[in-house]
């Protein structure tokens, strides 16, 4: 009677789960047999697998959380790494004074070309180039570069160059060109100056030459077309400052100051004596030439490769 009464309840099982195959779809699991070292084929079991159902360990409130590493706390960056003597920060606020300086330069310089004395404007963008000169000419002598006068001396040049040259530009071409043209015109300078100082922060840096020309440069250049009053038409120099914005973010390779200062002497003699002949055609010719020289290095570059 045992040995019925355990088949009987076998069958049961069976029939049990195949209802429960019908209405639930065959993902349901069958209940363990009393006997699991009986042979299942002996009842007729083989048809049916076992699902397997994972065991989810249970999460007891008792159990603290794991403890969190703490995060180390942010360390201040100084402005003046290294020593903190009193000389070395005289000379770390006399190199940012310096560029501090060629910032209110630019400032004065988009105020005086509102006013519309476009010249006197031009002679102070001038002078925002000499103090950014100095400014890294002394961090450099006096052994205080630091990344915040790095940082410092970007913002200044974007101020200055990339601000106050385009007021200025826009300024000196109002009254010869149509005001949409000497707005496009000013619109690239400012452009090409932000992405000229951004990818110079993040670029590596070339002791020989630049990757394009600096905005500097481009300013000087701007800044010495207005003051000198090249003979041109309007047309040729809204075409001219929108060639020299394009060069700002060209991948030409142009020769640095230190590289031109060493030049031998009779090739500095000759615009000497050219600006004493007629400044204007000295100019546009240093200034084309100075253009021009990026494109021949570059293909001399792929020459050689």
């Amino acid at each position: 009677m045992r040995r019925s009464g355990t088949l009987a309840r076998q069958v049961l099982l069976v029939r049990v789960g195949r209802r429960g195959a019908e209405l639930h779809g065959p993902a349901d699991a069958l209940p363990e047999p009393r006997y699991p070292d009986r042979p299942r084929r002996r009842y007729g079991l083989q048809r049916f697998h076992r699902a397997r159902i994972e065991a989810i360990a249970p999460v007891s409130p008792a159990v603290a959380p794991a403890p969190v590493a703490d995060e180390p706390e942010p360390t201040p960056i100084p402005l003046l790494p290294g020593e903190r003597t009193m000389a070395r920060r005289m000379k770390f606020a006399l190199v940012n004074a310096c560029t501090l300086a060629s910032l209110l330069l630019g400032i004065n310089a988009i105020f005086v070309a509102m006013r519309g004395d476009v010249r006197l404007a031009a002679f102070l963008l001038i002078a925002c180039v000499a103090f950014d000169g100095l400014d890294g000419a002394l961090a450099r002598k006096l052994g205080v570069s630091t990344p915040f006068g790095a940082q410092m001396d970007s913002l200044a040049d974007m101020c200055s160059f990339g601000l106050a040259a385009p007021v200025v530009v826009y300024a000196s071409l109002a009254g010869e060109v149509p005001t949409a043209a000497a707005g496009v015109a000013a619109a690239l300078v400012a452009a090409c100056a932000a992405i000229r100082l951004a990818r110079f922060n993040v670029s590596p840096k070339d002791g020989r030459f630049f990757c394009g020309v600096p905005t500097t440069m481009a300013a000087a250049v701007l800044a010495l077309m207005v003051v000198i009053g090249l003979p041109v038409p309007g047309v040729v120099q809204v075409a001219g400052v929108a060639l020299l914005a394009f060069t700002m973010v060209s991948s030409f390779p142009y020769a640095k100051l230190a590289r031109l200062v060493r030049l031998p002497m009779w090739v500095w003699l000759a615009p000497v004596v050219g600006a004493l002949i007629n400044v204007r055609l000295t100019f546009g010719l240093i200034v084309v030439g100075y253009l021009i020289s990026g494109p021949l290095l570059w293909l001399r570059h792929r020459r050689t490769i």
